[in-house]
Protein backbone atom coordinates (compact mmCIF):
# COMPACT_ATOMS: atom_id res chain seq x y z
CA UNK A 1 0.00 0.00 0.00
CA UNK A 2 1.33 3.42 -0.95
CA UNK A 3 0.93 5.83 1.97
CA UNK A 4 0.54 9.43 0.86
CA UNK A 5 2.23 12.09 3.04
CA UNK A 6 -1.05 13.66 4.18
CA UNK A 7 -2.21 10.28 5.48
CA UNK A 8 0.70 9.58 7.82
CA UNK A 9 -0.55 9.23 11.40
CA UNK A 10 1.75 10.14 14.26
CA UNK A 11 1.10 7.36 16.73
CA UNK A 12 1.59 7.87 20.44
CA UNK A 13 4.50 5.80 21.75
CA UNK A 14 3.32 3.49 24.52
CA UNK A 15 4.97 0.86 26.66
CA UNK A 16 5.43 -2.43 24.81
CA UNK A 17 3.96 -5.55 26.39
CA UNK A 18 3.67 -9.17 25.32
CA UNK A 19 0.49 -11.16 24.76
CA UNK A 20 2.10 -14.51 24.17
CA UNK A 21 4.23 -14.14 21.04
CA UNK A 22 2.44 -10.93 19.97
CA UNK A 23 3.85 -7.54 20.94
CA UNK A 24 1.34 -4.83 21.77
CA UNK A 25 2.34 -1.17 22.08
CA UNK A 26 5.70 0.43 21.46
CA UNK A 27 6.65 0.15 17.79
CA UNK A 28 4.52 -2.96 17.25
CA UNK A 29 1.92 -3.02 14.50
CA UNK A 30 -1.66 -2.48 15.63
CA UNK A 31 -3.06 -5.96 16.24
CA UNK A 32 -6.57 -7.14 15.37
CA UNK A 33 -8.58 -9.25 17.80
CA UNK A 34 -11.85 -11.11 18.02
CA UNK A 35 -13.61 -13.34 20.52
CA UNK A 36 -15.12 -16.81 20.16
CA UNK A 37 -18.86 -17.21 20.64
CA UNK A 38 -18.83 -20.99 21.04
CA UNK A 39 -19.16 -22.68 24.40
CA UNK A 40 -15.57 -22.95 25.59
CA UNK A 41 -16.38 -26.43 26.90
CA UNK A 42 -17.08 -27.37 23.27
CA UNK A 43 -13.38 -27.87 22.64
CA UNK A 44 -13.64 -29.00 19.00
CA UNK A 45 -16.10 -26.25 18.10
CA UNK A 46 -13.94 -23.58 19.74
CA UNK A 47 -10.77 -24.81 18.04
CA UNK A 48 -12.59 -24.81 14.68
CA UNK A 49 -13.74 -21.23 15.18
CA UNK A 50 -10.29 -20.06 16.25
CA UNK A 51 -8.79 -21.64 13.12
CA UNK A 52 -11.32 -19.66 11.05
CA UNK A 53 -10.27 -16.50 12.85
CA UNK A 54 -6.60 -17.28 12.29
CA UNK A 55 -7.26 -17.76 8.58
CA UNK A 56 -9.00 -14.38 8.52
CA UNK A 57 -5.91 -12.74 10.05
CA UNK A 58 -6.63 -12.61 13.78
CA UNK A 59 -3.53 -11.76 15.82
CA UNK A 60 -5.11 -12.47 19.22
CA UNK A 61 -8.28 -14.37 20.18
CA UNK A 62 -10.30 -14.00 23.38
CA UNK A 63 -12.15 -16.93 24.94
CA UNK A 64 -14.77 -16.62 27.66
CA UNK A 65 -14.12 -18.50 30.91
CA UNK A 66 -17.32 -18.34 32.96
CA UNK A 67 -16.76 -21.55 34.91
CA UNK A 68 -14.12 -24.07 35.95
CA UNK A 69 -14.94 -26.48 33.12
CA UNK A 70 -14.17 -23.68 30.64
CA UNK A 71 -10.77 -22.92 32.16
CA UNK A 72 -9.95 -26.64 32.13
CA UNK A 73 -10.78 -26.72 28.42
CA UNK A 74 -8.27 -23.95 27.70
CA UNK A 75 -5.27 -26.25 27.93
CA UNK A 76 -6.65 -28.52 25.21
CA UNK A 77 -7.66 -25.60 22.99
CA UNK A 78 -4.32 -23.80 23.26
CA UNK A 79 -2.44 -26.92 22.12
CA UNK A 80 -4.23 -26.86 18.77
CA UNK A 81 -4.00 -23.18 17.79
CA UNK A 82 -1.36 -20.62 16.87
CA UNK A 83 -2.78 -17.35 18.19
CA UNK A 84 -2.33 -16.21 21.79
CA UNK A 85 -5.46 -16.63 23.90
CA UNK A 86 -6.93 -14.02 26.19
CA UNK A 87 -9.06 -15.57 28.93
CA UNK A 88 -12.13 -13.42 29.51
CA UNK A 89 -12.83 -13.25 33.25
CA UNK A 90 -15.80 -11.38 34.66
CA UNK A 91 -17.06 -12.32 38.10
CA UNK A 92 -14.83 -14.96 39.70
CA UNK A 93 -11.17 -14.21 40.29
CA UNK A 94 -10.41 -17.93 40.66
CA UNK A 95 -11.20 -18.41 36.97
CA UNK A 96 -8.34 -16.00 36.19
CA UNK A 97 -5.92 -17.96 38.34
CA UNK A 98 -7.00 -21.22 36.70
CA UNK A 99 -6.74 -19.74 33.19
CA UNK A 100 -3.20 -18.50 33.82
CA UNK A 101 -2.17 -21.97 34.95
CA UNK A 102 -3.81 -23.54 31.89
CA UNK A 103 -1.69 -21.47 29.49
CA UNK A 104 -3.66 -18.32 28.70
CA UNK A 105 -1.41 -15.56 27.35
CA UNK A 106 -3.50 -12.76 28.85
CA UNK A 107 -6.23 -12.33 31.45
CA UNK A 108 -9.00 -9.84 30.79
CA UNK A 109 -10.42 -8.68 34.10
CA UNK A 110 -13.30 -6.27 34.59
CA UNK A 111 -12.50 -4.15 37.66
CA UNK A 112 -16.17 -3.43 38.36
CA UNK A 113 -16.98 -7.13 38.61
CA UNK A 114 -13.85 -8.91 39.79
CA UNK A 115 -14.21 -7.97 43.45
CA UNK A 116 -11.91 -6.73 46.23
CA UNK A 117 -8.37 -5.44 46.05
CA UNK A 118 -7.17 -8.71 47.57
CA UNK A 119 -8.75 -10.71 44.75
CA UNK A 120 -7.16 -8.50 42.10
CA UNK A 121 -3.79 -9.03 43.77
CA UNK A 122 -4.22 -12.81 43.65
CA UNK A 123 -4.86 -12.51 39.92
CA UNK A 124 -1.69 -10.43 39.57
CA UNK A 125 0.33 -13.11 41.36
CA UNK A 126 -1.03 -15.80 39.02
CA UNK A 127 -0.16 -13.65 36.00
CA UNK A 128 3.39 -13.13 37.28
CA UNK A 129 3.90 -16.81 38.07
CA UNK A 130 2.69 -17.90 34.61
CA UNK A 131 4.21 -15.16 32.42
CA UNK A 132 0.76 -13.87 31.59
CA UNK A 133 -0.27 -10.33 30.66
CA UNK A 134 -3.43 -8.60 31.87
CA UNK A 135 -6.04 -6.38 30.26
CA UNK A 136 -7.73 -3.99 32.65
CA UNK A 137 -11.08 -3.91 30.86
CA UNK A 138 -13.32 -1.12 32.14
CA UNK A 139 -16.88 -1.14 30.78
CA UNK A 140 -19.43 1.64 31.18
CA UNK A 141 -22.12 -0.97 31.76
CA UNK A 142 -20.43 -2.50 34.80
CA UNK A 143 -18.75 0.30 36.73
CA UNK A 144 -18.10 -0.11 40.44
CA UNK A 145 -21.05 1.05 42.56
CA UNK A 146 -18.94 3.61 44.40
CA UNK A 147 -18.06 5.32 41.12
CA UNK A 148 -21.68 5.38 40.01
CA UNK A 149 -22.61 6.98 43.34
CA UNK A 150 -19.84 9.54 42.93
CA UNK A 151 -20.50 10.48 39.29
CA UNK A 152 -24.24 9.59 39.12
CA UNK A 153 -23.79 7.99 35.68
CA UNK A 154 -21.08 6.53 33.43
CA UNK A 155 -18.84 9.35 32.19
CA UNK A 156 -15.24 9.64 30.97
CA UNK A 157 -13.96 10.63 34.41
CA UNK A 158 -15.60 7.58 36.00
CA UNK A 159 -14.19 5.15 33.43
CA UNK A 160 -10.71 6.62 33.66
CA UNK A 161 -10.77 6.67 37.47
CA UNK A 162 -11.76 3.00 37.49
CA UNK A 163 -8.93 2.15 35.12
CA UNK A 164 -6.30 4.12 37.01
CA UNK A 165 -7.29 2.71 40.41
CA UNK A 166 -6.56 -0.77 39.07
CA UNK A 167 -3.44 0.40 37.26
CA UNK A 168 -2.08 1.58 40.60
CA UNK A 169 -2.79 -1.82 42.14
CA UNK A 170 -0.75 -3.46 39.40
CA UNK A 171 2.06 -0.89 39.59
CA UNK A 172 2.27 -1.15 43.37
CA UNK A 173 2.84 -4.87 42.94
CA UNK A 174 5.59 -4.38 40.38
CA UNK A 175 3.44 -5.61 37.49
CA UNK A 176 3.60 -3.69 34.21
CA UNK A 177 2.75 -6.26 31.54
CA UNK A 178 -0.77 -4.95 30.97
CA UNK A 179 -2.97 -2.97 28.60
CA UNK A 180 -6.14 -0.99 29.28
CA UNK A 181 -9.55 -0.50 27.72
CA UNK A 182 -12.34 1.93 28.65
CA UNK A 183 -15.26 0.87 26.50
CA UNK A 184 -18.84 1.97 26.14
CA UNK A 185 -21.61 1.36 23.62
CA UNK A 186 -21.75 5.17 23.27
CA UNK A 187 -19.24 6.45 20.70
CA UNK A 188 -18.84 9.88 22.32
CA UNK A 189 -18.28 8.45 25.80
CA UNK A 190 -15.78 5.93 24.48
CA UNK A 191 -13.74 8.43 22.47
CA UNK A 192 -13.58 10.98 25.29
CA UNK A 193 -12.61 8.29 27.82
CA UNK A 194 -9.72 7.01 25.69
CA UNK A 195 -8.50 10.54 25.01
CA UNK A 196 -8.38 11.32 28.74
CA UNK A 197 -6.71 8.01 29.53
CA UNK A 198 -4.11 8.47 26.79
CA UNK A 199 -3.15 11.86 28.25
CA UNK A 200 -2.29 10.49 31.69
CA UNK A 201 -0.62 7.13 31.01
CA UNK A 202 1.62 5.44 28.48
CA UNK A 203 0.30 1.89 28.74
CA UNK A 204 -0.94 0.25 25.53
CA UNK A 205 -4.63 0.76 24.85
CA UNK A 206 -7.09 -1.81 23.54
CA UNK A 207 -9.71 0.03 21.46
CA UNK A 208 -13.31 -0.90 20.86
CA UNK A 209 -16.93 0.19 21.00
CA UNK A 210 -18.56 -2.42 23.19
CA UNK A 211 -21.89 -4.01 22.22
CA UNK A 212 -21.81 -2.03 18.99
CA UNK A 213 -24.64 -3.96 17.30
CA UNK A 214 -25.10 -6.05 14.18
CA UNK A 215 -22.81 -6.31 11.18
CA UNK A 216 -23.80 -3.05 9.49
CA UNK A 217 -24.63 -0.80 12.45
CA UNK A 218 -21.82 -2.19 14.60
CA UNK A 219 -19.22 -1.77 11.87
CA UNK A 220 -20.28 1.83 11.31
CA UNK A 221 -20.23 2.73 15.01
CA UNK A 222 -16.89 1.02 15.48
CA UNK A 223 -15.39 2.70 12.42
CA UNK A 224 -16.36 6.11 13.75
CA UNK A 225 -15.08 5.52 17.27
CA UNK A 226 -12.01 3.37 16.65
CA UNK A 227 -11.12 5.26 13.47
CA UNK A 228 -11.28 8.64 15.17
CA UNK A 229 -8.94 7.52 17.93
CA UNK A 230 -6.50 5.85 15.54
CA UNK A 231 -6.34 9.03 13.45
CA UNK A 232 -5.27 10.84 16.63
CA UNK A 233 -2.51 8.29 17.17
CA UNK A 234 -4.31 6.56 20.05
CA UNK A 235 -4.59 2.77 20.20
CA UNK A 236 -2.39 -0.32 20.01
CA UNK A 237 -4.82 -3.19 19.45
CA UNK A 238 -8.45 -3.24 18.30
CA UNK A 239 -11.56 -5.39 18.50
CA UNK A 240 -14.72 -4.62 16.53
CA UNK A 241 -17.57 -6.02 18.66
CA UNK A 242 -20.36 -7.29 16.41
CA UNK A 243 -23.48 -9.40 16.84
CA UNK A 244 -22.28 -11.44 13.87
CA UNK A 245 -19.83 -14.15 12.90
CA UNK A 246 -16.55 -13.40 14.73
CA UNK A 247 -14.73 -13.60 11.38
CA UNK A 248 -16.68 -10.45 10.41
CA UNK A 249 -15.01 -8.67 13.35
CA UNK A 250 -11.57 -9.43 11.93
CA UNK A 251 -12.62 -8.32 8.45
CA UNK A 252 -14.07 -5.07 9.81
CA UNK A 253 -10.96 -4.45 11.89
CA UNK A 254 -8.71 -4.76 8.89
CA UNK A 255 -10.98 -2.54 6.82
CA UNK A 256 -10.64 0.20 9.44
CA UNK A 257 -6.85 -0.12 9.41
CA UNK A 258 -6.77 -0.26 5.60
CA UNK A 259 -8.89 2.89 5.31
CA UNK A 260 -6.39 4.78 7.45
CA UNK A 261 -3.34 3.41 5.67
CA UNK A 262 -2.15 1.80 8.90
CA UNK A 263 -2.09 -1.86 7.98
CA UNK A 264 -3.10 -3.81 4.89
CA UNK A 265 -4.26 -7.38 4.41
CA UNK A 266 -5.86 -8.96 1.40
CA UNK A 267 -7.42 -7.23 -1.59
CA UNK A 268 -8.36 -3.59 -1.09
CA UNK A 269 -11.15 -3.04 -3.63
CA UNK A 270 -11.85 0.55 -4.63
CA UNK A 271 -15.17 0.56 -6.44
CA UNK A 272 -17.84 3.02 -7.54
CA UNK A 273 -21.47 2.82 -6.37
CA UNK A 274 -22.55 2.43 -10.04
CA UNK A 275 -24.95 4.58 -12.05
CA UNK A 276 -26.52 4.79 -15.51
CA UNK A 277 -23.04 5.27 -17.02
CA UNK A 278 -21.81 1.83 -15.97
CA UNK A 279 -20.67 -0.40 -18.82
CA UNK A 280 -20.90 -3.61 -16.75
CA UNK A 281 -22.84 -4.57 -13.57
CA UNK A 282 -20.49 -3.05 -10.97
CA UNK A 283 -22.27 -4.14 -7.78
CA UNK A 284 -22.62 -7.78 -8.83
CA UNK A 285 -19.04 -7.80 -10.13
CA UNK A 286 -17.61 -6.48 -6.86
CA UNK A 287 -19.61 -8.98 -4.80
CA UNK A 288 -18.32 -11.86 -6.91
CA UNK A 289 -14.74 -10.60 -6.79
CA UNK A 290 -14.89 -10.28 -3.01
CA UNK A 291 -15.91 -13.95 -2.79
CA UNK A 292 -13.36 -15.25 -5.26
CA UNK A 293 -10.50 -13.20 -3.80
CA UNK A 294 -11.30 -13.77 -0.12
CA UNK A 295 -8.43 -16.28 0.17
CA UNK A 296 -5.82 -13.62 -0.63
CA UNK A 297 -3.92 -12.44 2.45
CA UNK A 298 -1.12 -10.43 0.83
CA UNK A 299 -2.05 -6.74 0.41
CA UNK A 300 -2.97 -5.64 -3.11
CA UNK A 301 -5.09 -2.77 -4.45
CA UNK A 302 -7.78 -3.25 -7.09
CA UNK A 303 -10.03 -0.57 -8.59
CA UNK A 304 -13.35 -1.48 -10.21
CA UNK A 305 -14.98 1.55 -11.83
CA UNK A 306 -17.96 1.29 -14.16
CA UNK A 307 -17.10 4.07 -16.60
CA UNK A 308 -14.31 6.32 -17.87
CA UNK A 309 -15.18 9.37 -15.75
CA UNK A 310 -13.06 8.32 -12.75
CA UNK A 311 -11.84 4.91 -13.92
CA UNK A 312 -8.47 5.84 -15.45
CA UNK A 313 -7.62 8.11 -12.52
CA UNK A 314 -8.35 5.42 -9.95
CA UNK A 315 -6.51 2.81 -12.05
CA UNK A 316 -3.40 4.99 -12.01
CA UNK A 317 -3.32 4.67 -8.20
CA UNK A 318 -3.92 0.91 -7.93
CA UNK A 319 -1.95 -2.20 -8.82
CA UNK A 320 -4.78 -3.60 -10.92
CA UNK A 321 -7.60 -1.53 -12.37
CA UNK A 322 -10.76 -2.07 -14.35
CA UNK A 323 -12.61 0.69 -16.20
CA UNK A 324 -15.92 0.23 -18.01
CA UNK A 325 -15.91 1.01 -21.73
CA UNK A 326 -18.63 1.27 -24.37
CA UNK A 327 -19.51 -1.57 -26.72
CA UNK A 328 -18.10 -4.17 -24.29
CA UNK A 329 -14.64 -2.59 -24.48
CA UNK A 330 -13.80 -2.54 -20.78
CA UNK A 331 -10.15 -1.86 -20.07
CA UNK A 332 -7.82 -3.58 -17.61
CA UNK A 333 -4.82 -1.72 -16.17
CA UNK A 334 -1.64 -3.04 -14.58
CA UNK A 335 0.36 -0.70 -12.32
CA UNK A 336 -1.58 2.25 -13.70
CA UNK A 337 -0.93 1.47 -17.38
CA UNK A 338 -3.45 0.11 -19.92
CA UNK A 339 -3.07 -3.68 -20.20
CA UNK A 340 -5.82 -5.08 -22.41
CA UNK A 341 -9.51 -4.88 -23.26
CA UNK A 342 -11.89 -7.36 -21.69
CA UNK A 343 -15.50 -8.30 -22.45
CA UNK A 344 -18.01 -7.91 -19.62
CA UNK A 345 -18.63 -11.66 -19.32
CA UNK A 346 -14.88 -12.28 -18.93
CA UNK A 347 -14.21 -9.64 -16.25
CA UNK A 348 -14.36 -11.93 -13.19
CA UNK A 349 -12.02 -14.60 -14.57
CA UNK A 350 -9.55 -12.07 -16.00
CA UNK A 351 -9.33 -9.99 -12.82
CA UNK A 352 -8.95 -13.04 -10.57
CA UNK A 353 -6.16 -14.35 -12.80
CA UNK A 354 -4.34 -11.01 -12.74
CA UNK A 355 -4.60 -10.71 -8.95
CA UNK A 356 -3.36 -14.24 -8.35
CA UNK A 357 -0.48 -13.74 -10.80
CA UNK A 358 0.47 -10.49 -9.08
CA UNK A 359 0.42 -12.20 -5.68
CA UNK A 360 2.71 -14.98 -6.96
CA UNK A 361 5.14 -12.33 -8.21
CA UNK A 362 5.13 -10.69 -4.78
CA UNK A 363 5.84 -14.02 -3.10
CA UNK A 364 8.84 -14.77 -5.35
Amino acid sequence: MNIRPHRIIKRKKTREIKVGKVSVGGNSQISVQSMTNTLTTDIKGTIKQIHELENAGADIVRVSCPDEDSTKALKHIIKEIKTPVVADIHFHYKRAIEAAKQGASCLRINPGNIGSKERVLEVVKAAKDNNCSIRVGVNAGSLDKSLLEKYKEPCPAALVESAMYNVKLLEDNDFFNFKISVKSSDVFLTVKSYRQLSEICNYPLHLGITEAGGLLTGSIKSSIGIGQLLMEGIGDTIRVSLSSDPVDEIKAGYEILKSLGIRARGVNIISCPSCARQAFPVIETVKELEKKLSHISKPITLSVIGCVVNGPGEASQTEIGLTGGGHDNNLLYLSGLPHKKVASDKIIDQVVQLVEKKIKEKNN
